[in-house]
């Protein structure tokens, strides 16, 4: 079943922003690490940055560091990635799910994810 939704996703030229959005049940985000991650057709899944739950810890790898930044809402029961300076090598489908990450790792945990939403970077 679907616990977490995106939203955000769409069409943008190299050099852009857009701002990603996860929604789910405040017992899921107040519990476990959100990652958000990635997956480009012919590509492997990345997992591309990450937030903690108890801490409020973030993690990037390296391929969007510096340019986007993971936040959350629990008033919302939200998690947002701001992506900036959009590449078209950013075009995947990103989803978000329950994660464990550290300064070496973002990795999916529990299988709990979304359904994805689509980022298109093209001119």
């Amino acid at each position: 079943q679907v616990q977490l939704v995106e939203s955000g996703g769409g069409l943008v030229q190299p050099g852009g922003s857009l701002r990603l959005s996860c929604a789910g049940p405040g017992f899921i985000l107040d519990h476990y690490a959100i990652g958000w991650f990635r997956q480009a057709p012919g590509k492997e899944r990345e997992g591309i940055s990450c937030i903690s739950s108890s801490d409020g810890s973030t993690y990037y790898a390296d391929s969007v560091k510096g340019r986007f930044t993971i936040s959350t809402d629990n008033a919302e029961n939200t998690v947002y990635l701001e992506m900036n300076s959009l590449k078209p090598e950013d075009t995947a489908l990103y989803y978000c799910a329950t994660a464990t990450c550290n300064d070496h790792h973002i990795r999916g945990y529990l299988e709990v994810w979304g359904q994805g939403t689509l980022v298109t970077v093209s001119s």
